[in-house]
């Protein structure tokens, strides 16, 4: 059997390098060749052990680019050639009351790229049809990966933000997701304001127009119509809500986040403001997006990293030496 290259983790901190069999496809699976891989901060969740192994060990990625080389007999509308990406949600149940009614982001069920089953820090990965975005031939992989799990999240944050029109959004945290939802916030008229700790995220935000940049904890001069809290720490909940005017919404965009402090009704809830959550996201999300982004010529800044370096864009990221998005790329 043909062996590909791939980096695994076992949740214990570190990858590794190993060599892995190349699947037959079965039912309506379709094996890529993996042209690019987005870095997430939830591949650090994963490798990390933030997030409990549900496989071990596993190739980590979630937001991969690729061709597709081989298709399993159920297949029937994908051809071998076709470019195809690959997000975070992997399968669903189809059944259940959520996956019914338009939510099967929450089914109890649904199992996750990178998590559940192997991804994209691979030469080689597959995905079901059903959960495949077509992507048109000419695609950009480097461009296009970061797209399919932080900008997606992204749009979904944003929706669930209730941002008015030519409101002002608040975003705290300033890496991959929170830099493209700043381009699709500010192509709608938003008013941006960053905070955010580390220079480098810092001068991105300046760079892309944000009214106001500071650090991580840093209010705005003025109230905040609207905020979404990337970064995945608890105490910047209060924070936000802080600074968040009456009748405002606080979403929280991470799929791990430390403690939340205590907080107080009258300080950080009264006024009708509103806390939510994003948990993953839908296909429909994804396609709405994709549409969206292909339209406003929505592209990310990134960093290509060779293959071979991926433990060094994991620490890069790791560390909050990166700004925008970091790819591992066939052909960085």
């Amino acid at each position: 059997m043909r062996e590909v290259d791939a980096w695994i983790t076992r949740g214990d901190g570190g990858l590794e390098r190993a060599r892995l069999p190349v699947p037959e496809p079965r039912g309506d699976e379709l094996v890529v060749d993996v042209l690019a891989c987005g870095v997430c901060r939830t591949d650090l969740h994963v490798i990390e052990g933030d997030l409990p192994p549900h496989r071990t060990p596993v190739v980590p990625g979630h937001q991969v680019v690729g061709r597709v080389a081989a298709t399993g007999p159920g297949v029937r509308r994908t051809r071998v050639g076709d470019v195809v990406g690959i997000a975070w949600l992997r399968s669903t149940c189809g059944s259940c009351v959520w996956c019914r009614t338009g939510r099967e982001n929450l089914c109890p069920g649904a199992t996750f790229t990178g998590w559940d089953a192997d991804g994209g820090y691979a030469e080689v990965a597959t995905v079901s049809e059903s959960f495949a975005y077509a992507l048109p031939a000419d695609t950009d992989p480097i461009a296009v990966a970061p797209l399919l799990c932080a900008g997606i999240i992204g749009y979904r944050a944003l929706r669930r933000a209730n941002l008015p029109p030519g409101g002002h959004l608040g975003i705290y945290g300033f890496g991959s997701s929170a830099h493209l939802t700043a381009r699709l916030a500010m192509a709608a008229g938003a008013t941006v304001s960053a905070m955010t700790r580390g220079e480098a995220n810092r001068a991105l935000a300046r760079e892309l127009g944000a009214a106001f940049v500071g650090d991580e904890r840093a209010r705005p001069p003025e109230p905040l119509d609207a905020a979404i809290v990337f970064a995945p720490a608890g105490e910047l909940v209060p924070v936000a809500l802080e600074a968040t005017a009456r009748g405002g919404t606080v979403v929280l965009a991470g799929i791990h986040m430390t403690d939340v402090p205590a907080m107080t009704y009258v300080d950080h809830l009264f006024l009708e403001r509103d806390l939510r959550t994003v948990t993953a996201n839908t296909r429909a999300d994804g396609d709405e997006f994709l549409r969206l982004a292909h339209r406003l010529d929505l592209r990310p800044s990134t960093t290509p990293y060779p293959f071979d370096r991926a433990p060094e864009a994991v620490d890069a990221l790791l560390g909050g030496r990166a700004s925008g998005s970091l790819v591992l790329a066939r052909d960085a």
